[in-house]
């Protein structure tokens, strides 16, 4: 390699397009602009004498050289960071965007009430949260980080279980008084219910009133989690919900309480390259901290359905 001069911004950048593979990716989390990218990285390649993107279509694929050049990148990284927390006294050191693709449900009414100590603690972290899971995807690098129902079964990524979570059936209390409460699994057949759109359906864990019953059908289905919540809260008729959303509503009542109990399951994933960037590391970290110290509305207490205390 040449002794050409480069700067720590300019590994900065190398890193951000080595980890999406899209310039425009790499320009959001850097805050800047698509030609500003191409210009740092072609600066970078002139400096050092050496190729370390080839560029197609689809975007930039690092060549040997580039991928060996990643790891001395990262090793400066590490120590950058090591330095800035040192220098700064840590919450200020971690910067940048980090983007969150999550259920609908878990966004609006588990994560979404926790940003407030989030930001009090990374104040320099700017976060996206995409709650249209259908369309991101880690394996593109849509995402910087998932919380998914089904941990990826193959590749280059890193996941672990945040939590488990208990499904029931939930109605109101003036449906249940006008219409009569469940006794058994077929008295099920004679109320209107509410579910997902069937072939819209992004993930396994979702489709769910076949485990109930395989002669259900749905009288109204979305796509929306809070639809079918408001819904329900509207007398429509009865719907399967997660306790951490149904107990935040005292006007719900839950059916066959005894009998019916589904189990799903929240893990966190990445792609292996992000796992090792601070800022993608604290948002793991903070997720972690947080469904921990709610688990209870989560699963439950004793047996007993605890409701959702928010903690920080």
């Amino acid at each position: 390699m040449s002794n050409g001069h480069f700067t720590w911004d300019d590994l900065q950048f190398f890193l951000a397009v080595a980890r999406t593979g899209q310039l425009s990716t790499a320009a959001r989390q850097l805050r800047t602009s698509h030609a500003t990218v191409s210009r740092r990285i072609d600066r970078l390649e002139f400096a050092l004498k050496v190729k370390l993107f080839e560029r197609n279509p689809r975007g930039y694929v690092l060549t040997g050289m580039g991928q060996r050049f990643v790891e001395t990148a990262e090793k400066i990284e590490q120590e950058t960071e090591r330095l800035q927390a040192e220098l700064e006294g840590g919450a200020t050191a971690q910067r940048g965007v980090v983007r969150l693709s999550a259920p609908e449900g878990f966004s609006n009414f588990f994560f979404s009430h926790t940003l407030t100590d989030f930001f009090v603690r990374q104040p320099n972290i700017s976060l996206e949260l995409v709650t249209i899971q259908q369309i991101m995807a880690l394996s593109r690098k849509e995402a910087d980080l998932a919380v998914v129902l089904d941990p990826p079964k193959a590749g280059p990524y890193f996941s672990e279980k945040l939590t488990d979570y208990h499904l029931q059936i939930y109605g109101t209390r003036g449906y249940l008084e006008a219409r009569g409460v469940p006794k058994t699994r077929d008295d099920l057949l004679e109320h209107a219910f509410i579910g997902y759109v069937q072939d819209m359906i992004f993930a396994p864990g979702l489709d769910y009133l076949g485990d109930i019953h395989p002669k259900i059908r749905p009288n109204f289905q979305s796509s929306s989690i809070f639809s079918q919540l408001t819904a329900t809260r509207s007398g429509l008729g009865l719907c399967v919900l997660p306790l951490f959303i149904a107990q935040q509503y005292p006007e719900l009542q839950v059916v066959l309480e005894d009998e019916v109990d589904l189990l799903r399951h929240y893990w966190i994933a990445c792609h292996h390259d992000l796992r090792q960037v601070a800022r993608i590391r604290t948002v793991i970290e903070f997720l972690r901290e947080s469904v921990q110290a709610n688990v209870g509305g989560f699963i439950g207490n004793s047996g007993a359905r605890a409701g959702l205390v928010l903690r920080g």
